[in-house]
Parts: structure tokens; C-alpha cells; sequence
């Protein structure tokens, strides 16, 4: 009885899904740049207009969602 978990996934396997979580990762990471844009112009301006605190929710959202597309890929290879 031959044993194949000690051997891991064959390469033809884990190849094109490294691929893709390289291509998520930068897709990810340039969204969460997009969104950090986005969210900050719209503080400026809204400081610029006297208003306050009202766009910190949108920026712990796109800082949340930032972390979690982070730990995304590690998580996975790790079990790969």
C-alpha cells in the first residue's frame, strides 16, 4: 500500500494553481490600493467640507478586506 499524502500534490496539480493565486494576489493587492485611493479622496474631501468621522467604516472595510486578501494566499499554500 503506497502512502501519497507524504509526497504532496503532484506539480501538474499545484502549477497552474499557483499561477492563479499569484494573478488573485495581484489583482487583490491592487484593489486594496484602488480602494484606499478611493476611500481617502473622499475623506479629504469631506474634511474639506466640515464634515467628520463618517468615512472611517469604508476605510476598516477596505483595511479588513486588504488583510484578509494578504493571508489569503499563505493560508492556502499551506495546505497545498
Amino acid at each position: 500500500m503506497t502512502t501519497f499524502l507524504a509526497a504532496g500534490p503532484p506539480a501538474n496539480v499545484t502549477g497552474p494553481i499557483n499561477t492563479v493565486m499569484g494573478m488573485v494576489a495581484w489583482v487583490a493587492t491592487a484593489a486594496g490600493v484602488m480602494g484606499l485611493l478611493i476611500v481617502g479622496a473622499k475623506m479629504a474631501l469631506s474634511i474639506r467640507q466640515g464634515e467628520g468621522q463618517e468615512h472611517m467604516v469604508q476605510l476598516g472595510t477596505v483595511l479588513g478586506a486588504c488583510v484578509i486578501a494578504a493571508t489569503a494566499g499563505p493560508i492556502v499554500n499551506f495546505i497545498l
